[in-house]
């Protein structure tokens, strides 16, 4: 079966180029426009990981992560942050409110895969 992902970010264009990458690997996607959207589409997509950017409006990635990791059902799924932001503060900061990894975009199709099949062995 399909492992199913949750790509969550705000940029057209990024969920654009997630789900394609990550169609053509295999994956059954679902995108979600930011936090709050990614919360609403969680219980249906019920995702083997999730992806989101941190600089989003309505709920930021810190604030969606955090409230994944309060949700029973989704505690343990894999979050993997994938951002422009490279600071140390905030990769702290992601791993204390439960991020699984982080990764530093413009995203590397074949590391990206990699990750993900890292984290959802």
């Amino acid at each position: 079966m399909k492992k199913k992902i949750l790509a969550v970010d705000d940029s057209r264009t990024m969920r654009d180029m997630l789900y394609y990458a990550l169609s053509d690997a295999g994956f059954s996607v679902e995108v979600a426009d930011d936090g709050q959207d990614g919360l609403e589409k969680l219980h249906d997509v019920q995702p083997n990981v999730i992806i989101t950017d941190i600089n989003m409006p309505r709920l930021d990635g810190f604030g969606f992560i955090e409230q994944v990791r309060k949700d029973a059902v989704h505690r343990t799924v894999p979050i993997l942050v994938l951002t422009t932001e490279s600071a140390n503060s905030l990769k702290e900061r992601a791993r204390s409110v439960g991020a699984t990894g982080w990764i530093v975009k413009p995203f590397d199709q074949t590391k990206l895969i990699s990750a993900i099949e890292r984290v959802v062995a």
